[in-house]
């Protein structure tokens, strides 16, 4: 198995995002993400900050920080939620999932 190569990471990017996870660690309070919530919750402000950034409003007005950070963290929390089983898979499925994935359901 070949080495994780972490000299590949973006480092400031990282950095960006610890800024954002701050933020959150003082408002809510540290690590309030692991306690686990509906995945579609966090889905749901990745792409409010992804869209926010294509607009072009690079930085959340409310923070003050990127909205790429923003997202990167939702992303991240998404990634451990699936990683450790936290939270709710919220997740549409049924009958006609695989359609609606694909962008062609009613």
């Amino acid at each position: 198995m070949e080495k994780t190569r972490f000299d590949l990471i973006p480092w400031q990017a990282v950095g960006d995002i610890a800024d954002v996870l701050g933020y959150g660690a003082r408002k809510y309070s540290a690590n309030n993400w692991c306690r686990g919530t509906e995945w579609g919750r966090y889905f749901a402000a990745l792409c409010r900050h992804l869209f926010a950034w294509w607009r072009g409003e690079d930085n959340d007005p409310e923070t003050g920080y990127s909205h790429l950070a923003h997202a990167g963290c939702c992303l991240l929390f998404l990634m451990e939620y699936q990683r450790n089983k936290w939270g709710t898979d919220d997740r549409f499925t049924g009958p006609d999932s695989e359609t609606f994935t694909k962008g062609d359901g009613r």
